[in-house]
């Protein structure tokens, strides 16, 4: 025991780990580390809920223009797809049109430009028929289903009809 107290007096008393500097870093990294798990679960949990919120309204018939986009939906998007869920064929289509449309976050032209490494191609060539489409005074309002499948069956030539629509118009009004 009294070489216990003369140790402790050596070294400048009892430990404290409140004063000990690597602790309190090691702990506050535990602090950090549990604080970016949690924002990552909520964040996944705010994808999920509304990927189903998604899902729901397209399953119901009411995922339409009334529906604006949201930043992350294209995660919402990609977890139905991943669960392989039947109804991501219904938000895909409102996502093309949405982007087609410029209506909803996609009013944005930096949204439309991160679409293009968020969304897999048959979205983005669709929505491009779409907006090629709606350019050449086609109504686009209703469920033009052969552009999706067109833009699912080959992306790259749907993407071409839209140029080539495009291109026509352009021609047709004298613009090119």
């Amino acid at each position: 025991m009294a070489a216990r107290r003369e140790l402790l007096a050596a070294t400048g008393g009892p430990y404290d780990p409140d004063a000990d500097t690597v602790v309190q870093e090691e702990l506050a990294e535990d602090r950090r580390r549990e604080e970016t798990a949690q924002q990552r679960r909520q964040e996944q949990q705010r994808v999920a809920d509304r990927a189903e919120e998604l899902a729901q309204l397209g399953e119901a018939g009411r995922l339409n223009r009334s529906v604006p986009s949201q930043v992350g939906d294209e995660a919402a998007r990609d977890l139905l797809d991943d669960n392989l869920d039947y109804r991501a064929a219904k938000v895909d289509a409102w996502l093309a049109h949405a982007l087609a449309t410029h209506s909803g976050h996609y009013a944005d032209p930096a949204a439309r430009a991160a679409a293009v490494g968020l969304l897999p191609a048959p979205v983005r060539s669709r929505a491009a028929l779409l907006a090629a489409l709606a350019r050449t005074g086609t109504p686009t309002d209703g469920d033009l289903e052969f552009v999706g499948r067109l833009a699912q069956a080959d992306p790259g030539a749907t993407t071409a009809l839209a140029a080539w629509l495009d291109t026509a118009a352009a021609v047709k009004d004298g613009t090119a």
